[in-house]
Protein backbone atom coordinates (compact mmCIF):
# COMPACT_ATOMS: atom_id res chain seq x y z
CA UNK A 1 0.00 0.00 0.00
CA UNK A 2 2.56 1.89 0.20
CA UNK A 3 4.38 4.41 -2.51
CA UNK A 4 5.93 3.04 -5.99
CA UNK A 5 9.89 1.41 -5.24
CA UNK A 6 12.60 3.63 -5.06
CA UNK A 7 16.12 2.67 -4.26
CA UNK A 8 17.37 3.53 -1.06
CA UNK A 9 20.62 2.82 1.04
CA UNK A 10 20.35 -0.92 3.01
CA UNK A 11 21.04 -0.24 6.92
CA UNK A 12 22.63 -3.32 8.04
CA UNK A 13 23.24 -3.58 11.74
CA UNK A 14 26.92 -3.51 12.77
CA UNK A 15 27.60 -7.19 13.59
CA UNK A 16 25.31 -8.60 10.80
CA UNK A 17 26.34 -11.64 9.46
CA UNK A 18 27.29 -12.42 5.57
CA UNK A 19 24.11 -11.58 3.34
CA UNK A 20 22.73 -14.56 1.76
CA UNK A 21 19.95 -17.10 1.17
CA UNK A 22 20.25 -20.49 1.07
CA UNK A 23 21.42 -23.80 2.03
CA UNK A 24 25.52 -23.22 1.82
CA UNK A 25 27.44 -26.29 2.89
CA UNK A 26 27.55 -28.06 5.68
CA UNK A 27 30.18 -27.66 8.76
CA UNK A 28 30.84 -29.96 11.52
CA UNK A 29 29.80 -29.71 14.92
CA UNK A 30 32.22 -30.48 18.46
CA UNK A 31 31.69 -34.09 18.09
CA UNK A 32 32.72 -33.87 14.08
CA UNK A 33 29.12 -34.82 12.73
CA UNK A 34 28.19 -32.76 9.61
CA UNK A 35 25.84 -30.06 10.19
CA UNK A 36 23.65 -28.28 6.86
CA UNK A 37 24.76 -24.73 7.03
CA UNK A 38 22.62 -22.36 6.49
CA UNK A 39 21.83 -18.78 6.03
CA UNK A 40 18.87 -16.83 6.68
CA UNK A 41 18.10 -13.17 6.10
CA UNK A 42 15.14 -11.58 8.59
CA UNK A 43 14.42 -7.93 8.19
CA UNK A 44 12.41 -6.13 11.21
CA UNK A 45 11.71 -2.40 11.29
CA UNK A 46 12.16 -2.11 15.02
CA UNK A 47 15.77 -1.32 15.93
CA UNK A 48 15.14 -0.31 19.62
CA UNK A 49 14.16 -4.32 20.28
CA UNK A 50 17.79 -4.70 19.24
CA UNK A 51 18.90 -6.75 22.07
CA UNK A 52 15.82 -8.52 22.54
CA UNK A 53 14.89 -9.76 19.06
CA UNK A 54 19.24 -10.24 18.79
CA UNK A 55 18.96 -12.35 22.18
CA UNK A 56 15.43 -14.69 21.23
CA UNK A 57 17.58 -15.24 17.68
CA UNK A 58 20.22 -16.61 19.68
CA UNK A 59 17.95 -19.10 21.31
CA UNK A 60 16.68 -19.81 18.19
CA UNK A 61 19.57 -20.76 16.87
CA UNK A 62 20.55 -23.04 19.65
CA UNK A 63 17.55 -24.82 19.71
CA UNK A 64 17.96 -25.62 15.39
CA UNK A 65 21.58 -26.46 16.30
CA UNK A 66 20.73 -29.31 18.68
CA UNK A 67 17.05 -30.56 17.87
CA UNK A 68 17.70 -30.49 14.04
CA UNK A 69 21.32 -30.69 12.87
CA UNK A 70 21.08 -27.10 11.41
CA UNK A 71 24.15 -24.49 11.79
CA UNK A 72 21.92 -21.21 11.00
CA UNK A 73 24.09 -17.80 10.36
CA UNK A 74 20.92 -14.88 10.37
CA UNK A 75 21.39 -12.00 8.90
CA UNK A 76 19.38 -9.31 11.12
CA UNK A 77 18.45 -5.99 9.31
CA UNK A 78 16.43 -3.39 11.62
CA UNK A 79 16.21 -0.94 9.59
CA UNK A 80 14.97 2.94 11.10
CA UNK A 81 11.37 3.09 11.11
CA UNK A 82 11.56 6.42 8.47
CA UNK A 83 13.28 4.25 6.04
CA UNK A 84 11.89 0.68 6.31
CA UNK A 85 9.23 0.12 4.41
CA UNK A 86 10.37 1.94 0.82
CA UNK A 87 13.44 -0.04 1.79
CA UNK A 88 11.87 -3.28 2.03
CA UNK A 89 9.75 -2.25 -1.32
CA UNK A 90 13.20 -2.04 -2.86
CA UNK A 91 14.70 -4.84 -1.80
CA UNK A 92 10.98 -6.94 -3.08
CA UNK A 93 10.64 -5.26 -6.31
CA UNK A 94 14.48 -5.94 -6.92
CA UNK A 95 14.67 -9.43 -6.26
CA UNK A 96 16.46 -9.36 -2.96
CA UNK A 97 13.77 -10.21 -0.51
CA UNK A 98 14.55 -11.19 2.82
CA UNK A 99 13.91 -14.32 3.68
CA UNK A 100 11.71 -13.01 6.62
CA UNK A 101 10.23 -9.08 6.86
CA UNK A 102 8.40 -7.38 9.01
CA UNK A 103 4.94 -5.42 7.32
CA UNK A 104 1.84 -3.36 9.06
CA UNK A 105 -1.06 -6.30 9.31
CA UNK A 106 -3.96 -4.25 8.69
CA UNK A 107 -2.31 -1.73 5.63
CA UNK A 108 0.25 -4.14 4.38
CA UNK A 109 -1.05 -7.80 3.94
CA UNK A 110 -3.63 -6.77 1.16
CA UNK A 111 -1.29 -4.94 -1.36
CA UNK A 112 1.98 -7.32 -0.77
CA UNK A 113 -0.61 -10.81 -0.89
CA UNK A 114 -1.76 -9.08 -3.83
CA UNK A 115 2.05 -8.45 -5.30
CA UNK A 116 2.61 -11.78 -5.02
CA UNK A 117 4.79 -11.58 -2.07
CA UNK A 118 3.92 -13.50 0.98
CA UNK A 119 3.94 -17.15 1.57
CA UNK A 120 0.34 -19.01 3.00
CA UNK A 121 1.29 -19.90 6.75
CA UNK A 122 -2.29 -21.14 7.31
CA UNK A 123 -1.20 -24.77 8.18
CA UNK A 124 1.62 -23.86 10.23
CA UNK A 125 1.27 -24.58 14.10
CA UNK A 126 1.73 -21.21 15.40
CA UNK A 127 -2.18 -20.30 13.53
CA UNK A 128 -4.48 -22.37 15.82
CA UNK A 129 -2.21 -20.48 18.80
CA UNK A 130 -3.64 -17.25 17.74
CA UNK A 131 -6.52 -15.50 19.65
CA UNK A 132 -9.55 -15.35 17.25
CA UNK A 133 -9.85 -11.68 18.27
CA UNK A 134 -6.56 -11.48 16.62
CA UNK A 135 -6.30 -13.46 13.92
CA UNK A 136 -8.41 -11.73 11.55
CA UNK A 137 -5.67 -9.01 10.91
CA UNK A 138 -3.39 -11.37 9.53
CA UNK A 139 -5.57 -13.50 7.45
CA UNK A 140 -6.76 -12.80 3.67
CA UNK A 141 -9.05 -14.67 2.04
CA UNK A 142 -9.00 -16.95 4.92
CA UNK A 143 -5.20 -17.45 4.61
CA UNK A 144 -3.43 -16.85 7.34
CA UNK A 145 -0.05 -14.73 6.02
CA UNK A 146 1.63 -13.11 8.87
CA UNK A 147 2.51 -13.92 12.96
CA UNK A 148 1.64 -10.76 14.75
CA UNK A 149 3.79 -9.07 16.99
CA UNK A 150 2.15 -6.12 18.12
CA UNK A 151 -1.42 -5.51 18.98
CA UNK A 152 -2.46 -1.82 20.12
CA UNK A 153 -5.10 -0.47 22.13
CA UNK A 154 -4.32 3.59 21.34
CA UNK A 155 -4.77 6.81 21.19
CA UNK A 156 -2.52 8.91 23.73
CA UNK A 157 -0.74 8.54 26.59
CA UNK A 158 -0.97 10.97 29.49
CA UNK A 159 0.79 11.14 33.18
CA UNK A 160 -1.40 9.69 35.38
CA UNK A 161 0.41 11.86 38.34
CA UNK A 162 0.12 15.09 36.64
CA UNK A 163 -3.08 14.68 35.89
CA UNK A 164 -3.83 13.24 39.83
CA UNK A 165 -2.32 16.14 41.24
CA UNK A 166 -4.30 19.05 39.54
CA UNK A 167 -7.37 17.03 39.30
CA UNK A 168 -7.81 16.54 36.07
CA UNK A 169 -10.95 13.79 34.09
CA UNK A 170 -9.93 12.06 31.11
CA UNK A 171 -11.65 14.59 28.22
CA UNK A 172 -14.66 13.18 26.39
CA UNK A 173 -14.92 16.02 24.37
CA UNK A 174 -12.60 18.66 22.56
CA UNK A 175 -14.06 21.55 24.46
CA UNK A 176 -13.27 19.50 27.89
CA UNK A 177 -9.36 18.53 26.07
CA UNK A 178 -9.42 22.96 26.64
CA UNK A 179 -10.30 22.90 29.88
CA UNK A 180 -7.68 20.29 30.70
CA UNK A 181 -5.02 22.51 29.00
CA UNK A 182 -5.63 25.30 30.76
CA UNK A 183 -5.93 23.92 33.90
CA UNK A 184 -2.35 22.67 32.93
CA UNK A 185 -0.74 26.00 31.84
CA UNK A 186 -2.52 27.85 34.62
CA UNK A 187 -0.02 25.61 36.29
CA UNK A 188 2.74 25.87 34.35
CA UNK A 189 2.67 22.13 32.89
CA UNK A 190 3.29 21.55 28.99
CA UNK A 191 0.26 20.07 27.71
CA UNK A 192 1.44 17.67 24.97
CA UNK A 193 5.13 16.52 24.15
CA UNK A 194 6.31 16.98 20.21
CA UNK A 195 8.38 15.14 18.39
CA UNK A 196 8.34 15.88 15.12
CA UNK A 197 11.30 14.92 13.71
CA UNK A 198 10.41 11.38 13.35
CA UNK A 199 8.33 11.75 10.30
CA UNK A 200 5.77 8.85 11.53
CA UNK A 201 4.71 10.75 14.30
CA UNK A 202 2.54 13.38 12.95
CA UNK A 203 1.37 10.71 10.54
CA UNK A 204 -0.26 9.23 13.87
CA UNK A 205 -3.36 11.72 13.48
CA UNK A 206 -4.55 10.43 10.58
CA UNK A 207 -5.57 7.03 11.71
CA UNK A 208 -6.87 8.83 14.56
CA UNK A 209 -8.75 11.31 13.19
CA UNK A 210 -10.27 9.07 10.07
CA UNK A 211 -11.12 6.03 12.54
CA UNK A 212 -13.45 8.65 14.98
CA UNK A 213 -14.58 10.45 12.26
CA UNK A 214 -15.65 7.25 10.50
CA UNK A 215 -17.37 6.04 12.51
CA UNK A 216 -19.71 8.65 13.72
CA UNK A 217 -20.35 11.93 11.23
CA UNK A 218 -18.48 10.66 8.09
CA UNK A 219 -19.23 6.98 7.84
CA UNK A 220 -18.49 5.26 5.02
CA UNK A 221 -15.78 7.85 4.60
CA UNK A 222 -13.20 5.31 3.27
CA UNK A 223 -15.30 3.21 0.82
CA UNK A 224 -16.24 6.64 -0.61
CA UNK A 225 -12.12 7.35 -0.72
CA UNK A 226 -11.63 3.81 -2.66
CA UNK A 227 -14.47 4.56 -5.29
CA UNK A 228 -12.87 7.41 -6.11
CA UNK A 229 -15.63 10.01 -5.02
CA UNK A 230 -14.80 11.15 -2.03
CA UNK A 231 -12.21 13.65 -0.18
CA UNK A 232 -10.73 14.36 3.25
CA UNK A 233 -12.29 17.70 2.92
CA UNK A 234 -15.52 16.25 3.94
CA UNK A 235 -13.35 15.37 7.55
CA UNK A 236 -14.40 18.76 8.52
CA UNK A 237 -13.06 18.51 12.10
CA UNK A 238 -10.16 16.89 11.35
CA UNK A 239 -7.16 19.63 12.10
CA UNK A 240 -9.66 20.76 15.31
CA UNK A 241 -6.82 18.55 17.34
CA UNK A 242 -4.01 18.75 15.01
CA UNK A 243 -4.27 22.75 15.59
CA UNK A 244 -5.06 22.19 19.39
CA UNK A 245 -2.13 20.15 20.44
CA UNK A 246 0.46 21.79 17.88
CA UNK A 247 -0.35 25.26 19.68
CA UNK A 248 0.22 23.70 23.02
CA UNK A 249 3.21 21.02 23.28
CA UNK A 250 6.86 21.30 23.73
CA UNK A 251 9.49 23.71 21.88
CA UNK A 252 11.93 22.30 19.04
CA UNK A 253 9.40 19.67 18.02
CA UNK A 254 11.24 19.36 14.79
CA UNK A 255 14.91 18.18 16.71
CA UNK A 256 12.78 15.71 19.18
CA UNK A 257 12.38 12.14 17.64
CA UNK A 258 10.67 9.33 19.51
CA UNK A 259 13.43 8.47 21.79
CA UNK A 260 13.87 12.00 22.69
CA UNK A 261 9.86 12.19 23.20
CA UNK A 262 9.96 8.88 25.50
CA UNK A 263 12.77 10.34 27.54
CA UNK A 264 11.09 13.69 27.80
CA UNK A 265 7.62 12.44 28.29
CA UNK A 266 9.26 10.03 31.54
CA UNK A 267 10.95 13.23 32.84
CA UNK A 268 7.38 14.87 33.57
CA UNK A 269 8.44 17.75 30.56
CA UNK A 270 4.82 17.58 29.43
CA UNK A 271 1.43 16.09 30.27
CA UNK A 272 0.42 13.87 27.31
CA UNK A 273 1.88 12.28 24.10
CA UNK A 274 -0.14 11.97 20.91
CA UNK A 275 1.77 8.29 20.59
CA UNK A 276 1.03 4.31 21.50
CA UNK A 277 2.16 2.27 24.18
CA UNK A 278 4.47 0.68 21.70
CA UNK A 279 6.80 3.12 23.22
CA UNK A 280 6.38 1.99 26.58
CA UNK A 281 9.52 -0.18 26.53
CA UNK A 282 11.57 3.05 25.83
CA UNK A 283 9.51 5.28 28.28
CA UNK A 284 10.22 3.11 31.19
CA UNK A 285 13.67 2.22 30.31
CA UNK A 286 14.07 6.08 30.95
CA UNK A 287 11.78 6.04 34.27
CA UNK A 288 10.79 2.58 35.15
CA UNK A 289 8.19 3.67 37.82
CA UNK A 290 6.74 6.20 35.41
CA UNK A 291 2.87 5.76 35.52
CA UNK A 292 1.05 6.52 32.38
CA UNK A 293 -2.51 5.63 30.81
CA UNK A 294 -3.66 5.58 27.24
CA UNK A 295 -6.73 7.20 26.67
CA UNK A 296 -8.88 7.87 23.19
CA UNK A 297 -8.45 11.41 21.82
CA UNK A 298 -11.01 13.72 21.67
CA UNK A 299 -12.16 15.08 17.81
CA UNK A 300 -15.30 17.28 18.55
CA UNK A 301 -17.41 17.98 20.84
CA UNK A 302 -19.11 14.41 19.94
CA UNK A 303 -18.39 12.12 22.72
CA UNK A 304 -19.22 8.96 20.62
CA UNK A 305 -15.91 10.55 18.24
CA UNK A 306 -13.41 9.57 21.20
CA UNK A 307 -12.66 6.16 20.11
CA UNK A 308 -9.46 3.54 21.03
CA UNK A 309 -7.75 2.53 18.09
CA UNK A 310 -8.08 -1.13 17.70
CA UNK A 311 -5.50 -3.15 15.87
CA UNK A 312 -2.48 -5.20 15.05
CA UNK A 313 0.46 -3.47 13.10
CA UNK A 314 3.93 -5.30 13.07
CA UNK A 315 3.59 -8.86 12.10
CA UNK A 316 6.53 -11.06 10.73
CA UNK A 317 5.91 -12.70 7.04
CA UNK A 318 7.68 -14.98 4.74
CA UNK A 319 8.62 -14.26 1.13
CA UNK A 320 7.15 -16.37 -1.59
CA UNK A 321 10.58 -16.65 -3.41
CA UNK A 322 12.49 -17.85 0.13
CA UNK A 323 14.91 -20.53 -1.05
CA UNK A 324 15.09 -21.97 2.73
CA UNK A 325 11.55 -21.44 3.68
CA UNK A 326 11.09 -24.63 5.88
CA UNK A 327 13.88 -22.74 8.10
CA UNK A 328 11.95 -19.42 7.99
CA UNK A 329 8.68 -21.74 8.66
CA UNK A 330 10.64 -23.00 11.92
CA UNK A 331 11.37 -19.33 12.44
CA UNK A 332 7.84 -17.85 12.60
CA UNK A 333 6.57 -20.98 14.56
CA UNK A 334 9.42 -20.17 16.95
CA UNK A 335 7.87 -16.70 17.69
CA UNK A 336 4.95 -18.52 19.70
CA UNK A 337 6.83 -21.04 20.69
CA UNK A 338 5.24 -23.00 23.62
CA UNK A 339 8.00 -22.55 26.20
CA UNK A 340 9.97 -19.16 24.94
CA UNK A 341 7.64 -16.95 23.58
CA UNK A 342 5.67 -15.45 26.66
CA UNK A 343 9.05 -14.49 27.49
CA UNK A 344 9.79 -12.77 24.24
CA UNK A 345 6.45 -10.97 24.05
CA UNK A 346 7.59 -9.41 28.10
CA UNK A 347 10.72 -8.20 27.19
CA UNK A 348 9.10 -6.84 24.10
CA UNK A 349 6.40 -4.75 26.25
CA UNK A 350 3.79 -6.34 23.61
CA UNK A 351 0.08 -7.37 24.70
CA UNK A 352 -0.56 -11.02 24.65
CA UNK A 353 -1.71 -12.47 20.84
CA UNK A 354 -2.23 -16.59 22.35
CA UNK A 355 -2.94 -18.24 25.90
CA UNK A 356 0.97 -19.29 25.46
CA UNK A 357 1.26 -15.59 26.97
CA UNK A 358 0.99 -15.78 30.50
CA UNK A 359 2.61 -12.44 31.86
CA UNK A 360 0.84 -10.07 33.85
CA UNK A 361 -0.74 -7.45 31.43
CA UNK A 362 0.55 -4.10 31.68
CA UNK A 363 -1.68 -1.38 33.84
CA UNK A 364 -1.90 0.75 30.76
CA UNK A 365 -3.54 -1.93 29.31
CA UNK A 366 -5.60 -2.81 31.60
CA UNK A 367 -6.85 0.99 31.39
CA UNK A 368 -7.49 0.40 27.35
CA UNK A 369 -8.96 -2.70 27.38
CA UNK A 370 -11.64 -1.52 29.62
CA UNK A 371 -12.68 1.29 26.35
CA UNK A 372 -12.68 -1.74 24.17
CA UNK A 373 -15.04 -3.18 26.36
CA UNK A 374 -17.42 -0.26 26.97
CA UNK A 375 -17.09 -0.27 22.80
CA UNK A 376 -15.77 2.62 23.03
CA UNK A 377 -13.20 1.33 19.95
CA UNK A 378 -13.05 0.54 16.40
CA UNK A 379 -10.97 -1.73 14.14
CA UNK A 380 -8.02 0.10 12.52
CA UNK A 381 -9.24 1.08 9.30
CA UNK A 382 -7.50 0.18 5.53
CA UNK A 383 -5.58 3.27 4.82
CA UNK A 384 -3.82 2.82 2.22
CA UNK A 385 0.00 2.83 3.45
CA UNK A 386 0.26 5.13 0.79
CA UNK A 387 -1.48 7.75 1.93
CA UNK A 388 0.16 7.85 5.50
CA UNK A 389 3.48 8.07 3.79
CA UNK A 390 2.77 11.34 2.18
CA UNK A 391 0.79 12.61 5.04
CA UNK A 392 4.02 12.09 7.41
CA UNK A 393 5.51 15.06 4.97
CA UNK A 394 2.51 16.99 4.58
CA UNK A 395 2.00 16.72 7.93
CA UNK A 396 5.40 18.03 8.86
CA UNK A 397 5.09 20.89 6.48
CA UNK A 398 1.54 22.02 8.19
CA UNK A 399 3.00 21.66 11.65
CA UNK A 400 6.10 23.97 10.24
CA UNK A 401 3.66 26.40 8.43
CA UNK A 402 4.73 25.24 5.36
CA UNK A 403 1.34 23.71 3.87
CA UNK A 404 -1.98 24.86 4.36
CA UNK A 405 -5.09 22.99 5.13
CA UNK A 406 -5.65 23.36 1.73
CA UNK A 407 -2.57 21.66 0.99
CA UNK A 408 -2.94 19.09 3.28
CA UNK A 409 -6.35 17.80 1.87
CA UNK A 410 -5.11 17.71 -1.97
CA UNK A 411 -2.00 16.09 -1.03
CA UNK A 412 -3.93 13.38 0.73
CA UNK A 413 -6.53 13.26 -1.87
CA UNK A 414 -4.05 12.59 -4.73
CA UNK A 415 -2.19 10.20 -2.90
CA UNK A 416 -5.33 8.12 -2.38
CA UNK A 417 -6.13 8.70 -5.88
CA UNK A 418 -2.66 7.34 -7.48
CA UNK A 419 -2.96 4.28 -4.72
CA UNK A 420 -6.31 3.68 -6.78
CA UNK A 421 -4.63 3.64 -9.91
CA UNK A 422 -1.83 1.82 -9.21
CA UNK A 423 -3.59 -1.11 -6.98
CA UNK A 424 -7.03 -1.17 -9.56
Amino acid sequence: MKRIFIAMLTLVLAGGLLSACGTTGSSNNSSGEKLEKIELKVFISQPRFKEQYETYIDQFVAKQKEEKGRDIKVKLEMPNVNQADQLLKTRLASGDSPDIFSLHAVNDIPVYDKAGYLEDLSGEPFAEKLFETVKPAVTRDDRVLAVPLETVQWGYMYNKDIFKEHGLEIPQTITEMEAVIKKLKENDVTPFILSYKDSYIPQLFIPLTVGGLENTSNKGFVESMNEGKGSFADLKDMFQILDLVHANGTDRSFEVGQDQGAADFANGKAAMWVQGPWMAESILATNPDFNFGVAPLPLNDDPNATLINLGSSTSLAISKTSKVKDVAKEFINYILDDEDSSALYESLGFNPISDLHTFKPYPWLDESIKYVEEGKAYLELPIPSAVKSESEKLLQSYFAGDASKEDVIKGLDRAWEQYLKVNN
